[in-house]
């Protein structure tokens, strides 16, 4: 049962998607909240898996929840929930260490999926959002100078699928692997380019210019 956690200050929102988690057969809303003031208790009184996090809420905003939550519950992924226009908003949230992000106007059935998604690994964004996170980090790829982190071709080819938005499924299928060997490249790629998610991984795939 993937336990989940929802931080919205729109309570019609807010209760739509406890109502649409727990009406899933294989996950279950462990807590609902307006915004992230009391985060650190919220997630010590629960198992919470995955949290699907507003970006603008009052008093405690869904970054600053981020910050807290990777310091103390490094654990717990984070799913991003924005509009189009909050490009220096997203471009926060990655620093901050967000799993993954959708548009609020993503369809229940694709939010259940993303949800799925990143528990597995991968890192899901919308289409609109992945080409705004990349094209903020090609703009600031051009102050950045390239390291060198001795990938194999496999693994900058692995990389740079990761890059485009694709879930580690579809990328087994692009380059006739297992999912598994998916698994197991990236793990490899995560220790040589010293990160921990792909969201990391593909910040500095761009910023660093590896793929």
């Amino acid at each position: 049962m993937i336990k989940v956690a929802v931080y919205d200050d729109n309570k019609n929102r807010r209760e739509g998607l406890k109502m649409l988690i727990d009406e899933s057969e294989d996950m279950a809303c462990v807590g609902a909240y307006e915004d992230c003031t009391k985060v650190i208790q919220n997630l010590s009184n629960s198992e919470t898996d995955v949290i699907l996090m507003d970006i603008d809420m009052p008093n405690v905003n869904g970054i600053e929840g981020v910050k807290l939550i990777r310091e103390h519950f490094p654990s717990v992924l984070v799913l991003m929930q924005t509009v189009f226009e909050d490009e220096d908003k997203i471009f926060a949230s990655i620093c901050a260490g967000a799993n993954g992000y959708l548009l609020k106007k993503t369809s229940p059935e694709k939010v259940i999926s993303a949800i799925h998604d990143v528990v597995e690994g991968d890192a899901p964004m919308t289409s609109s959002v992945a080409k705004k996170v990349l094209e903020m980090f090609q703009k600031q790829s051009s102050q950045n100078m390239q390291q060198f982190f001795d990938l194999s071709n496999r693994e900058k080819e692995i990389l740079s699928h990761l890059v485009k938005g694709m879930s580690y499924k579809m990328i087994a299928d692009k380059c006739g692997i297992s999912y598994n060997t998916v698994s197991t490249h990236i793990r490899k790629i995560y220790e040589k380019l010293h990160v921990h998610s792909a969201t990391e991984a593909i910040s500095k795939a761009i910023s660093q210019r590896i793929v």
